[in-house]
């Protein structure tokens, strides 16, 4: 069975930083694109970035350009967001997903999604 895990969510303050993980169960991401979205309350979920499997090349919403990195573990297991100088609007849950063909914005076209983290960035 094939399932994504998300860890590392949490409470932070204005300006600090958090480091999400997305470890897969039951496959490798060596061939699958891993993406990062989040929803928060009575808002759509929205990508936050995503890295391709051939070459690794990333992309990112506006939003968290500069701030956060999306990177993966060389055994091609886990994901990771590194999120720094966080804001208040940072606050939401963080969802992981992949999918085989590529990175896509609308989340109805991923195949396989985690159970999120709440990520609360709060003084």
């Amino acid at each position: 069975q094939l399932q994504l895990v998300e860890s590392g969510g949490g409470l932070v303050q204005p300006g600090g930083s958090l480091r999400l993980s997305c470890a897969a169960s039951g496959f490798t991401l060596d061939y699958f694109a891993v993406g990062w979205f989040r929803q928060a309350p009575g808002k759509e979920r929205e990508g936050v970035s995503c890295i391709r499997s051939s070459g690794g090349s990333t992309n990112y919403a506006d939003s968290v350009k500069g701030r956060f990195t999306i990177s993966r573990d060389n055994a091609k297991t886990t994901v990771y967001l590194q999120m720094n100088a966080l804001k208040p609007e940072d606050t939401a849950v963080y969802y992981c997903a992949a999918r085989s063909y590529g990175c896509q914005s609308d989340s109805r076209l991923w195949d396989y999604w985690g159970q999120g983290t709440q990520v609360t960035v709060s003084s």
